[in-house]
């Protein structure tokens, strides 16, 4: 299938999805017809802004010494960002550090464009960036299908699970919220907004593809430990503003909506935030259940 006829088929399935009320939770495959739909950039709380699409969520962090943005998205998405970017009134070409949430082509894709239009250094979790060097061929799933891989691009640093992202006084901390991919990443600062401080955790991803091999994995054969370690994580963070590299995650549309009337309330979801990973991870122990008892071919 080659790229572009598999774009249209993930956009029809995407509309099919939407259309009867079934979700993958970030799967390649669902709301993909929403990836490239642009969608209103805004200030979440402090220096923290959403730029990203209506699907696929791209955050930046704004600091007197250039900024930071968590992820690319799509090839074609940076274009996008870049209009969100400057219709905020900060310049593009500050973006000083391109962080990612994970090594799929709908959140990282765009990184080498990027990179060469902003001259950003690029910051990737260790067991993702054998990934991101072959542009997704390295990928433990979908590296032998080639509609998924994109632009090879080289990181500048790795990162360590606990590791600390510095930049003008903003602190971002970076979490191993593995299984997703071997390196999925789930990010935490802090923000300030009227006097108060709230602990925000951008969310890489806890969900289970479909086609995932949770038992007898060969090309990741640790995959289910991972998931068990992610949802340990996250249960751990202590979230008052919950994001995540979808804004299906998070529900950023009826958040946003609210936003005029409540401000940065409408996104302080502690409950949510424990809601989502618990639905999360029952929805993992189901599919790891379901292959663990599953007659092997």
């Amino acid at each position: 299938m080659t790229r572009n006829r598999f774009k249209l088929w993930i956009l029809l399935v995407g509309a099919l999805t939407a259309s009867i009320g079934l979700g993958f939770y970030g799967s390649p495959y669902a709301q993909t017809n929403d990836w490239t739909e642009p969608f209103p950039p805004f200030k979440i709380a402090g220096n923290l802004y959403y730029v990203g699409s209506k699907g696929l969520a791209s955050y930046l962090i704004t600091t007197p010494e250039g900024h930071i943005l968590i992820n690319s998205d799509l090839e074609e998405s940076v274009p996008l960002l870049q209009a969100s970017v400057e219709k905020l009134g900060f310049k593009f070409s500050d973006i000083k550090i391109l962080l990612i949430s994970h090594a799929h082509w709908d959140h990282n894709a765009g990184s080498a464009t990027l990179k060469r239009l902003t001259g950003a250094k690029y910051l990737v979790m260790d067991a993702d960036v054998a990934a991101v060097e072959s542009g997704g061929k390295n990928d433990f799933h979908y590296g032998n299908d080639s509609s998924t891989h994109y632009p090879a691009t080289k990181v500048d640093q790795m990162l360590r699970d606990g590791e600390e992202v510095k930049l003008g006084g903003t602190v971002l901390v970076a979490h191993l919220t593995p299984g997703h991919t071997k390196g999925c990443t789930t990010w935490t600062m802090k923000v300030q907004e009227n006097a108060k401080t709230y602990n925000v955790v951008i969310i890489g991803s806890p969900n289970v593809n479909p086609g995932y091999k949770l038992v007898n994995n060969s090309t990741y054969p640790g995959i289910a430990a991972d998931y068990e370690r992610t949802f340990r994580v996250l249960k751990g963070l202590h979230c008052d503003i919950f994001l995540g590299a979808h804004g299906s995650y998070f529900g950023l549309e009826p958040k946003y909506s609210q936003r005029t009337r409540r401000g940065v309330a409408a996104f302080i979801d502690p409950k949510g935030y424990a809601k989502y990973v618990a639905e999360r991870e029952q929805a993992f122990r189901r599919e790891l259940a379901k292959q663990t008892t599953a007659p092997r071919p």
